[in-house]
């Protein structure tokens, strides 16, 4: 039975009209997404500094990054961030979602608060991190009121500490920035899904004597399989790209103690002006994060 014209013709003009609709989206996404990724990939495989054409190099950039001491530090500073604080924020974000799902005064308060860090310009929190954990400092004024700094004294630190100037302590310096700034997020994305999680599944685990803990296991936990895995991924992504705090609060040091891959591909790119080698790093970093993703999902299932 063949189609009246009428209705082809209708089917034919809303095509039409869906394309026109998403012509800018498509032009947007092709000229500064997709041709600057292209172009990004084929320059990975030359030798240039801006100033001159570009010279073919085939894989000598790739090969030597893999040989490069530098990119290997990075590399280790990287992942030990993501580890962590991807971690931390985690755990913490999950926790201040079950304090803010509660019938407490105030928590709407509460909930702007603890949001209004990831709203704020990390340059502007890195700058704030900057005065507080300098020597003279908040942090370690606090320290010396609460007799703190004697613990830090027996872990082999001086005080005052120069937390952003010792090696030892400028990374995870910046992780507790990260962590405190992130938080607040990713509590609203699991604030959202306990309130997914039907009432009745709570009141039926009661019925049966199920603790609070036993409830969180193996009613909380499981149903946020779902949303744990986006914040996880995002963590994930997010932290594997960290540049900002960096570049304004160490600037890569103290002796490479917080040189990121991302701040290695920025410093390769704009100092040294090596584009065919930064953008070599570009694409091993998506691998390495590409990758990380895979396994997360395989690790948490579908």
């Amino acid at each position: 039975m063949s189609t009246p014209k009428g209705l082809e013709r209708t089917h034919v003009s809303e095509t039409v009209a869906g394309y026109v609709f998403m012509a800018p989206f498509l032009l947007g996404l092709g000229l500064f997404v997709i041709w600057p990724l292209l172009n990004a990939f084929w320059l990975s495989f030359h030798s240039y500094d801006l100033f001159s054409p570009p010279r073919w190099v085939g894989l000598d950039n790739y090969i030597f990054l893999l040989k490069t001491a530098d990119f290997w530090k990075s590399i280790a500073n990287t992942t030990y961030y993501t580890v962590v604080v991807v971690t931390f924020q985690t755990c913490l974000s999950i926790l201040l979602a079950l304090i803010m799902d509660q019938r407490i005064r105030g928590k709407t308060f509460f909930r702007v608060a603890f949001f209004l860090p990831s709203v704020t310009s990390s340059v502007a929190i890195s700058l704030i991190f900057m005065f507080l954990f300098f020597k003279n400092g908040v942090v370690n004024q606090a320290l010396a009121a609460l007799h703190l700094d004697v613990l830090l004294r027996l872990i082999g630190l001086a005080t005052p500490v120069d937390w952003l100037g010792d090696p030892r302590t400028a990374l995870p310096t910046i992780m507790i920035q990260n962590i405190w700034s992130t938080a607040g997020f990713f509590m609203i994305i699991f604030l959202a899904g306990l309130q997914d999680i039907p009432e009745s599944l709570y009141e039926a685990a009661r019925v049966d004597g199920a603790t609070p803990v036993q409830q969180f296991f193996h009613i909380t936990l499981p149903l946020l399989k779902p949303t744990t895995f986006y914040v996880v991924t995002m963590g994930l992504i997010g932290c594997f790209q960290i540049f900002d705090q960096v570049y304004v609060m160490t600037d890569g040091g103290p002796l490479k103690a917080t040189l990121t891959t991302a701040y290695l591909l920025y410093k390769e790119a704009f100092v040294n002006f090596n584009m065919g080698y930064a953008c070599a790093i570009a694409f091993v970093l998506a691998g390495i994060i590409f990758a990380s993703t895979m396994l997360q999902k395989r690790l948490m299932g579908e």
